[in-house]
């Protein structure tokens, strides 16, 4: 596939005086951005990710085939009582899940986190997003902070580029959405709503503004600040709710479910739209992709279904003594090959991987992780490298960061990528990530 990666660094090397003189400018309008959280800043490197019109379609394939395979997922769930059994979520949640939702959207929104090898197309899948789906105003941001640097400017002389939007685009979803809702009415009101203490506020305001651009009444809510009387749900402000863009995530929800009881009730009762229905949880667990690894659960997919999934799915299990599926004198002695997370969790809090630890580290968070019986083991999958430099360091020069790809997909259509980085094989917030600003180019 062609890649442009070689030529913006060779822009870069032969113009390397001015490209660390515009890098003040860049990070100078990030430090006065939006493009923090709980105030901090992002942070990104000279050379943004490229992507060619091949490799654009190559992702926007796999964004909306893995969609049909979630929609898939869900459906089966809701219908089978023996395949829920495999997902082994607590009652209070499967309830959630099995409400009917009356929109005809099954997954309105989703990111799709995947290794992609740039060069061949090929790829792995890393995990799936959906509840709370985020780094949309990152993007935006470090799209506005690229055009502030000489080598955009040089590379833009020679291409026609382009960049992804991702707020306007998903208000046409979101509405569109709502107009199937069984319940819909007229002029509805939007609650963007998360426990704002966790959530990206920056982010929330962006929203607003493009539902307000669109013509629609919205206002970011706190979740335990809702009140549901009389049928109707309503804001702190007091202002009725139509239809919810829940950033919400589930396991925060689960977490801390006494304190939304005016939240719950409205969902079972149908008093209001909720545009991110409980039952995404299904795909967004980690879960799925132990059940998605065993191929005796498989018969609800098509072959080509199949062979996708057992292509791009990393195997995966459930870390327990008594699973016979794993073998843990292997998994011991072979760390590298391995990656452990969390059953539900984000932001990659409770991960680790095998090529981070020593051989006593391995075996202690193992044995942690064993006795706990909430994580999942994994195959550990390397990132492809890219080259790339850092002008925040006192004596910036190339170096290989691995690349982590979110395709954001909305109402089942691919809708742009969030862009990763790390110096290690291991990409999260935990470690050394860092993001970079997408675009396309011809």
């Amino acid at each position: 596939m062609k890649t442009f990666d070689r030529e913006y660094e060779k822009t870069v090397r032969d113009n390397f005086e001015e490209c660390q003189k515009s890098y003040k400018a860049q990070r100078e309008y990030i430090l006065n951005s939006t493009a923090q959280y709980h105030g901090v800043f992002v942070k990104t490197l000279c050379i943004p990710k490229i992507f060619s019109k091949e490799q654009w379609e190559r992702l926007k394939y796999i964004a909306e085939f893995t969609h049909k395979i979630l929609e898939k997922t869900i459906r089966r769930y809701k219908k089978d009582e023996n395949f829920r059994e495999k997902f082994g979520f607590d009652k209070e949640l499967e309830q959630l899940i099995l409400q009917e939702s009356y929109i005809d959207s099954l997954l309105p929104v989703e990111r799709v986190d995947i290794f992609f090898n740039e060069e061949t197309g090929d790829f792995k899948f890393c995990e799936i997003n959906t509840d709370g789906t985020s780094a949309m105003n990152e993007d935006r941001e470090l799209n506005l902070a690229l055009k502030k640097t000489y080598a955009f400017g040089e590379f833009a002389k020679a291409h026609k580029t382009g960049s992804f939007e991702l707020f306007d685009s998903f208000v046409r979803e979101f509405m569109d959405i709502y107009g199937s809702y069984k319940f819909k009415r007229p002029n509805p009101r939007v609650a963007i709503v998360d426990f704002l203490d966790l959530g990206t506020s920056n982010e929330f305001e962006q929203f607003r503004l493009a539902f307000e651009r669109a013509g629609v009444s919205a206002e970011i809510c706190d979740i335990r600040k809702l009140e549901y009387k009389d049928g109707v749900l309503y804001s702190e402000k007091g202002n009725r709710i139509d239809a919810i863009y829940r950033r919400a995530v589930t396991c925060d929800i689960m977490n801390n479910i006494d304190s939304i009881p005016d939240f719950i009730k409205a969902v079972k009762n149908h008093g209001v739209c909720l545009i991110g229905p409980l039952s995404t949880q299904i795909v967004h667990s980690k879960v799925f992709f132990q059940v998605v690894s065993d191929e005796n659960n498989l018969t609800y997919l098509d072959s080509d279904e199949i062979e996708f999934v057992k292509k791009h799915f990393p195997k995966t299990y459930r870390l327990k003594e008594d699973n016979p599926l794993i073998d843990l004198k292997s998994i011991l002695a072979n760390k590298d090959k391995w990656i452990v997370k969390p059953v539900d969790s984000y932001g990659s809090r409770g991960v680790f991987a095998g090529v981070e630890c020593s051989d006593g580290e391995w075996s202690e968070k193992l044995t942690k992780a064993l006795d706990d019986g909430e994580h999942i083991i994994q195959e550990f999958c390397k990132p492809y490298e890219t080259v790339n430099i850092d002008f925040s360091q006192e004596n910036p020069r190339f170096e290989n960061y691995s690349n982590l790809s979110g395709l954001f997909v909305y109402n089942g259509k691919f809708a742009g990528v969030y862009s990763r980085v790390s110096k290690t094989e291991i990409i999260s917030t935990r470690y050394s990530e860092i993001a970079l600003a997408t675009i396309t180019a011809e």
